[in-house]
Parts: C-alpha cells; sequence; structure tokens
C-alpha cells in the first residue's frame, strides 16, 4: 500500500479545502491528469493504480493525525470536526486506458470540491511509485545517495549559508514514500536550520518539521467560476483567502494569470495584507527583481516581505537566487522532484489539474506556456482577453 495516512499529502490541501469548506462548500469541480514527459506509457500501470486508488478511498484519519492537524494555529476546530468524518470516495475518481492521451491513460476526479481536493497528491504519488517499482525494480540507492549528498554539500559549503532556507515540496512526483523520508531524514541530520521544513504533512509530524504551504493554482482557477466577475477572480481570490485566514497563511501565487495581471490586481492593500509571494513559473530572477520594485511602488520594505522561488528548482539555481537576493528581501525555496525523484532514471512530469468548477472551464494561463492547462481553447482565448493578455 503506497498511501497508509490521508496526512500523506501536501499542507496547502488541507488549508485550501478548509476554505473552501468555509467559503465554497456547494462548488463541484474536475480535474484532469497529464504527463508531460514525453515517450511515457502508463497503461501497464493501471491496474496497480486501480488497486492503489481502492486502498487509498478505505483510508480515513486517526485520532493522533487530527490532533495534529488541531495543533496548528491556522486551523479550526470545525474543520477538524469535518476530517474526522472523512474519507475519499472512490466514485470521483476514475482510472483508463485512453488513445487520446499520449502516455496512453486518462485519469479523472469529479464531483464535490470539499470531497475531491485531496485526491491530487497522492494520486500523482501512486502513479509515481507504481511506474518506477515497475520499470526499477532492483534499483539501488548509490546514486541517489551520491547525489543528494553533492547537493548537501553545495549547501553547506556556501559562504554566509545562515539565511539559506529550503524546504522539500517533493510529495506528488516523489521516487516512492520510503525514499522521500529517507532523503528527509538525511536532510535534516547534516542540513540543520538549512532545511526548514516540508509540505508532506505526515512527515512534518512524524519528523518534527515544520509543514509548508499556502494556496495552490487550482484555489484562484475555481474563482473564475465562483467569483462575481472573471476580471476581479484574481482579487475575490486573495479576499475570501484573507477572510478565512486573517492575514495568516500570507504567501500569494503569482503565476496563475501571469505576472503583469498579478501585479495590477496585488494592490497596496494586498501588498500591506500578504506576507509574500511564490515563484512557480517564467524567470525567476526577473519576477523577483519586479516584486521587490513593486513592493518599493507600494510603500512596504521589501526586507519586511518574502519572496518563495518553488518552479523546478535545483540546488545550483537556488544558490544563485540566494546570491541575488540575500539582504535585500526575505527569501526561501521549495525544492521538489530534484530532491526526492533524483536517482538516476529520469523522472516524470505529471500533474493533476483543474479543469472545469461548476461546470465551466477554468484555465491556468502561467509564465510558462508549457505549464499552462485548459480543456476548452476558446475559453483560454477569453480569458487573455479578459486579463489583457495578447492571443497565442
Amino acid at each position: 500500500m503506497i498511501i497508509e495516512s490521508l496526512l500523506d499529502t501536501d499542507l496547502y490541501k488541507f488549508t485550501m479545502q478548509q476554505c473552501v469548506l468555509h467559503q465554497f462548500p456547494g462548488a463541484d469541480v474536475q480535474y484532469r491528469f497529464k504527463c508531460r514527459t514525453p515517450g511515457i506509457d502508463l497503461r501497464p500501470c493501471i491496474a496497480e493504480i486501480n488497486e492503489e486508488l481502492d486502498a487509498l478511498c478505505s483510508l480515513s484519519f486517526k485520532d493522533d493525525e487530527l490532533a495534529y492537524l488541531e495543533g496548528l494555529r491556522f486551523i479550526k476546530p470545525d474543520f477538524v470536526e469535518f476530517l474526522s468524518l472523512f474519507h475519499l470516495k472512490r466514485k470521483y475518481v476514475s482510472v483508463s486506458p485512453s488513445d487520446d492521451y499520449p502516455c496512453g491513460i486518462d485519469i479523472t476526479v469529479k464531483g464535490p470540491w470539499l470531497h475531491t481536493i485531496l485526491f491530487e497528491i497522492p494520486v500523482l504519488a501512486i502513479v509515481n511509485e507504481v511506474y518506477f517499482r515497475r520499470n526499477y525494480p532492483d534499483l539501488d540507492e548509490t546514486e541517489g545517495l551520491k547525489r543528494l549528498n553533492a547537493k548537501i554539500d553545495m549547501l553547506l559549503n556556501e559562504p554566509d549559508n545562515g539565511a539559506l532556507h529550503i524546504s522539500d515540496y517533493g510529495t506528488r512526483r516523489r521516487f516512492s514514500r520510503a525514499w522521500q523520508r529517507r532523503v528527509l531524514e538525511i536532510m535534516q541530520a547534516r542540513l540543520g536550520g538549512i532545511l526548514t521544513g516540508t509540505s508532506n504533512v505526515m512527515y512534518a509530524k512524524e519528523l518534527g518539521l515544520t509543514p509548508h504551504g499556502t494556496m495552490a493554482h487550482e484555489y484562484l482557477q475555481a474563482c473564475q467560476a465562483l467569483g462575481p466577475r472573471l476580471r476581479d477572480s484574481q482579487v475575490y481570490g486573495f479576499e475570501m483567502w484573507a477572510k478565512e485566514y486573517r492575514g495568516d497563511l500570507g504567501i500569494a501565487l503569482s503565476d496563475v494569470y501571469g505576472m503583469e495581471p498579478f501585479l495590477k490586481d496585488f494592490d497596496m492593500y494586498f501588498c500591506k495584507l500578504f506576507d509574500g509571494a511564490r515563484h512557480d513559473s517564467g524567470d525567476p530572477f526577473v519576477w523577483g527583481e519586479r516584486m521587490i520594485e513593486h513592493w518599493r511602488h507600494n510603500k512596504c520594505d521589501p526586507r519586511s516581505k518574502s519572496l518563495i522561488f518553488s518552479d523546478s528548482l535545483n540546488v545550483p539555481r537556488v544558490i544563485e537566487l540566494y546570491r541575488r537576493f540575500h539582504g535585500r528581501v526575505g527569501i526561501a525555496f521549495g525544492i521538489g522532484t530534484n530532491l526526492m525523484n533524483d536517482r538516476g532514471p529520469q523522472p516524470l512530469n505529471v500533474v493533476l489539474k483543474m479543469v472545469k468548477a461548476n461546470g465551466q472551464p477554468v484555465a491556468k494561463i502561467s509564465d510558462a506556456p508549457e505549464k499552462g492547462m485548459c480543456e476548452d481553447e476558446s475559453y483560454l482565448q477569453y480569458l487573455r482577453k479578459v486579463f489583457g493578455l495578447p492571443p497565442l
């Protein structure tokens, strides 16, 4: 059984789910799987994936898990009570062979947002682990440990690394559950305070790490269908987040509509209300400089704000960014695949993205076109026009 705990997921799934419970309890959504890695055939994995999904949907939260969540300052008692009754329902997720997708399979999640939001991370972790154990059953740890320790050495050898902070963001594309734990234990032992936490709530609980996460793309995408007016959907999303968390969990995601619309919407009110912003596509150096200037323009000291970098990071890129921005602004780094699936074989670039909310198409435009995903081309073009972006 690959997933043995419903805590084996990213923190932002819980923070968003709590917001859904309180702000959007009637929303209905649909997610679609995509493998961006060319030449991958996942059809031989279908039976095992379905078996793992059956097991996933048999899980419920244990008392100690609920107690851990309740101990997080931003988690509210009624949400914990809801989770005490919660389990993932098998009827909301389907996996089948399909020639419509290059990887040969179609994975669809469809149902109430409140009851489907926790599928994404475990589904992707299952796909990865099934694929790698089928295709590399005898792969030993030697190469993976060599690469991991080389990365740790780079971080430790960086001069003036006292403000260098990284977190694990790798659950969805990990080589395996066991490997993620192994990597975290080694990093925790060797890096000390440089490792500030993990997005994985289960390992945060088990290893005494800080769980990290706020909002993901799906939250702002859903607001396209749930808000009062499409052009105001990003502002609406930030306002509803502030309504839910009252200044806590104040890291805003900046790339659902691209940098220009984000800066237009992220006005002085949001600059002062939110603690920082997260980068997930486009040139991170350009993005960081623009955010610093934007805060200055809106009468905020950048040194009181944070830039969170999380786009396909590796350690050399982390060090480059650290050298550029250290001392000018708060900075932190979330490293995913390069930490948790760097053992020799090519990692899978897989996603499970929201494509509809309340029966309407939703889209992510992104500052990197290859990271966008929308099933309705006419809606995507309309969305770009509404946000003042040129047509593709």
